[in-house]
């Protein structure tokens, strides 16, 4: 990823209380020739925008002004999930075609397309199209909810999505287990 934009080139902005037209509207007029775009629809009132560091920056500008109620710089390596990271995709696509992957055993939602796929074909082809899209968490917390999941994990550090995870949906649980000691707690392992 650091190929497709040198380290400082790119950067990502979360942006809290602006819709998503309000964001739209505002990378699109801060957007001057540069790439800045909504990649993670992260829940309701959250999304984080990312592309040329310059455009982002004009942008969180912009999104304060249209209304939002904070916009934070965060700080990442390259601006993921953002049309600039394609390059990327085209890398990884080449090494997914190397692996053989299997039929999966469980029913997984991508979050780029919010669909469950079963063909190992098409869970590559959505793994490398998720580099450059958005995120759709929202939605995917929506359509879990809607096949009647109540309870979310978030598996490694921290737990921002589980948390973000109870905002999609009402009645939706979400649970972190980063270490032993949150599995323990969480899943009932004591």
């Amino acid at each position: 990823m650091q190929e497709a934009v040198p380290l400082g080139a790119g950067a990502m902005a979360a942006v809290l209380g602006l819709d998503n037209a309000g964001i739209a509207a505002a990378c699109s007029e801060a957007a001057q020739g540069e790439v800045v775009e909504p990649v993670n629809f992260n829940a309701n009132g959250q999304t984080v925008i990312a592309g040329h560091r310059s455009a982002v920056e004009r942008a969180m500008v912009a999104c304060k002004t249209n209304g939002a109620k904070m916009v934070k710089a965060l700080p990442v390596s390259a601006p993921f999930h953002s049309s600039l990271i394609r390059p990327a995709a085209e890398k990884l696509s080449a090494r997914l075609g190397e692996l053989v992957f299997g039929v999966p055993q469980i029913p997984v939602v991508n979050n780029v397309d919010v669909a469950i796929e079963s063909d190992p074909l098409r869970i590559k082809d959505a793994l490398v199209r998720q580099a450059y899209n958005p995120v759709r968490w929202v939605e995917t917390m929506q359509s879990m909810a809607a096949m009647g999941v109540t309870t979310v994990a978030e598996c490694g550090p921290g737990k921002v999505l589980a948390g973000l995870s109870k905002r999609c949906v009402d009645g939706l649980t979400g649970v972190a287990l980063a270490d032993l000691a949150a599995m323990e707690a969480n899943l009932g392992l004591e």
